[in-house]
């Protein structure tokens, strides 16, 4: 059994996505549904290419218009629980959480429950109604920081649309390996990995990416960044900052084993070692109220881990310069 419609959908295509197949191009665009769901919906016959029906696997030329009619998701597959959120901001319209380290956003193959999405329907069951309980936008499993999250199918339609006109402000504070001599912008593709479907890679044929960063503070072998995005794509941060040779502590999917660093002492090494995630916390976030359309800016202290480190670094190296 499936929900009520929900209101229309209309995307326009660019150039870059020409050659791309609909079921992939429309994962891409509308990242608050499934895969599985959007090639079910083509399937079904709500989805519109140039006003025609169309197959998941059609190839895409880029300039075409798409129109989706989606349906509210099914309940059952996500099921309330109690689950601690910690709440930042909230009104009629709109959730802003500090999400912890360790809190997968929406369930999946390995993680069916105990996810915000979880902790979501637990603290308002209304939204049930909104897609992926209004999550528009995901943070990694071990990163920390803020996410927002859409009360009401309206607020989910302008958030979502925000995202796409890439005006939603995101800024994040990330630790690397190695000494960065200064900020910059970092624009390469991001694709799957071409042997491990799991992991991102910068590749000719990936989707356009850009990365901006700027030095914070220097330690004798090590970066604080502050980091933003032009572009949301999956791992992007991750991957980018692992392309220019900086990857994330902590981060062993992009970074390899754990590397202390020469100048490092035995306590900052010991420390980095035993870092249990990549450290990368979402500090701050800017928006447009989707209702009042007035502009509103949030930001979080530092993640506790994230913090004792830095001060462990502090403490042991010196931090040395800005950028």
């Amino acid at each position: 059994m499936t929900g009520p419609d929900l209101a229309e959908r209309r995307l326009w295509l660019g150039p870059e996505m020409a050659g791309r197949r609909l079921d992939q191009v429309l994962a891409d665009l509308l990242p608050e549904y499934s895969r599985s769901r959007l090639q079910q919906w083509i399937d079904d016959g709500r989805v519109r290419l140039d006003g025609a029906t169309c197959r998941r696997r059609e190839r895409v030329h880029g300039g075409e218009e798409v129109r989706l009619v989606p349906v509210a998701e099914p309940r059952a597959g996500c099921l309330p629980q109690a689950i601690p959120l910690d709440l930042v901001y909230e009104d009629e319209s709109l959730l802003v959480i500090n999400k912890p380290a360790g809190l997968v956003v929406h369930p999946a193959a390995g993680n069916p429950d105990g996810t915000l999405q979880n902790a979501l329907l637990h603290h308002l069951p209304g939204l049930a109604g909104v897609p992926r309980a209004g999550i528009v936008h995901r943070l990694d499993k071990d990163t920390s920081g803020l996410l927002v999250v859409a009360k009401t199918l309206q607020a989910h339609a302008a958030l979502v649309e925000q995202l796409q006109r890439r005006s939603v402000r995101r800024e994040y504070r990330a630790l690397v390996n190695g000494r960065v001599l200064a900020g910059g912008r970092i624009d390469a593709p991001i694709g799957r990995h071409p042997r491990e479907r799991t992991r991102r890679a910068v590749t000719a044929g990936g989707r356009p990416a850009v990365t901006h960063y700027r030095v914070l503070e220097r330690f004798p072998a090590h970066t604080l960044l502050a980091v933003s995005l032009e572009t949301g794509r999956t791992h992007q941060i991750r991957v980018h900052l692992a392309h220019i040779h900086h990857p994330l502590v902590g981060d062993p999917a992009y970074g390899g084993r754990p590397r202390p660093g020469k100048g490092s002492g035995p306590r900052v090494a010991e420390a980095i070692r035993a870092f249990p995630r990549q450290a990368l916390h979402a500090i701050a976030l800017g928006l447009v109220h989707p209702v009042t359309g007035e502009s509103m800016h949030w930001e979080v202290p530092m993640a506790p881990d994230l913090a004792e480190l830095l001060a462990l670094l502090r403490a042991e190296g010196g931090g040395h310069g800005l950028d």
